[in-house]
């Protein structure tokens, strides 16, 4: 697991900032998700952005109701195999269903909480990190990230994230909805494919 000085400090959030953070992340990794689906036609991408949505609307609209179960259900047959594919876009994909099926979990399962938002934040950079080994041939280790400027890139809008998050106080449904905003005006994802 990739490791960075930002996992320490997103501990000491509250639940609201969790959430936020990790559907931050999987909004970033959405058009990993959209750009498979579109180049292989597995499945329509915008089933992705409805789940996610749905996330959004808990943290913005005190009235919302959503089944975590029932979404998890229909993730699972979202999710692309490797075996099935001989396309590297496939990776990048998995990871945003398994980003996204994690977010689900920690909703039903607050006790899984802080130790998903630490796994998320680790599997946005491992995408990254996967993408510059798959390139370079050089395998990215806690010991050598630092000499690579996309996963550094990463870590810096982690940081960018976590500080809008850490200067509110109380939940900021404001700050919620800016964030979304920022995230999908610009629909880049981690690894640079823009929507």
């Amino acid at each position: 697991m990739l490791k960075n000085p930002i996992q320490l400090r997103l501990e000491k959030l509250e639940p609201w900032q969790h959430l936020t953070f990790m559907v931050s992340l999987c909004e970033r990794m959405y058009p990993n998700y959209a750009f498979f689906c579109a180049e292989t036609q597995f499945t329509d991408g915008q089933r992705y952005r409805v789940i996610l949505d749905s996330v959004w609307e808990i943290l913005t609209i005190k009235s919302a109701k959503i089944n975590f179960e029932g979404q998890l259900e229909k993730l699972e047959d979202m999710v692309p195999s490797e075996n099935d594919y001989d396309l590297y876009a496939v990776r990048p994909a998995i990871d945003a269903c398994v980003a996204l099926a994690d977010l689900l979990h920690a909703m039903l399962d607050r006790d899984l909480m802080l130790e998903t938002v630490v796994k998320l934040s680790a599997l946005s950079a491992e995408t990254v990190a996967d993408l510059e080994s798959a390139q370079t041939g050089i395998e990215i280790t806690n010991e050598n990230q630092k000499e690579n400027e996309a996963v550094c890139a990463e870590w810096d809008t982690q940081w960018e994230i976590f500080r809008a998050l850490k200067e509110a106080e109380g939940r900021d449904i404001d700050l919620i909805k800016d964030l979304r905003a920022e995230l999908r005006d610009e629909p880049i994802s981690n690894i640079g494919i823009e929507l």
